[in-house]
């Protein structure tokens, strides 16, 4: 049997946390008068927290100094990781947990690459840790999706090529950076936003065994 590298993103891909992002978000935003929509918190998926925090402020129109900057990224993180305090396996997106465990049964290698700086005790808390041969998170990496660093970096962890990683990614900047390190990418969500991905599942759910299959003995 071959031997491929599935590499997972975790926001809106293992756990729905794109809901306290937004919570956090709206926060921050409510104290700086500006609208911040369910549909502007689309746009920051996959986005760095620096970067989120500059399209918001673009969106407001407002100019600000490092230092307040600084105290609104740490306010962000605060509240979001206030969210997380009760997580626990229930916050697993459907059909994820089947998905893992047939990979680690096939004896497929399995990596995490986040943006998200709380990547790890998110899968602790979820009870999924022990499922990954490597994490590669927002403190590993300087460069946010679309470039690939995240996903290259994962896949030499796992000592792969790149071109034997299968990416799974719900955000648009996710799979471009898939595709810009000429791996395989699987868009998870809606097809007319994730167009550009390989191959498109409303969810998990959908990800039959024989496509895993597939993608292994590509």
């Amino acid at each position: 049997m071959k031997t491929k590298a599935f590499i997972f993103d975790l926001d809106g891909v293992i756990v729905d946390t794109a809901k306290y992002h937004y919570l956090a978000w709206q926060k921050i935003a409510n104290q700086l008068g500006i609208e911040f929509t369910p549909e502007h918190n689309e746009e920051l998926k996959g986005v760095s927290r620096v970067r989120s925090l500059e399209l918001i402020l673009q969106l407001g129109k407002i100019e600000a100094s490092q230092e307040d900057k600084d105290k609104w990224l740490t306010q962000k993180n605060e509240d979001y990781l206030s969210y997380l305090v009760d997580m626990d396996n229930s916050e697993l997106l459907p059909g994820v947990l089947p998905v893992l465990r047939y990979l680690k049964e096939r004896k497929q290698l399995i990596a995490l690459g986040s943006a998200s700086k709380n990547a790890r005790p998110i899968l602790e808390k979820t009870g999924i840790i022990h499922y990954f041969d490597a994490i590669v998170d927002g403190n590993d990496v300087s460069n946010a999706k679309p470039d690939p660093e995240v996903f290259l970096r994962a896949a030499e962890l796992l000592n792969t090529a790149p071109e034997n990683a299968i990416i799974f990614e719900d955000s648009v900047a996710g799979i471009q950076a898939a595709n810009i390190a000429n791996m395989t990418s699987v868009g998870i969500g809606e097809a007319k936003i994730l167009h550009e991905a390989d191959y498109i599942f409303p969810d998990f759910t959908h990800i039959e065994t024989n496509f895993i299959e597939t993608l292994v003995n590509k």
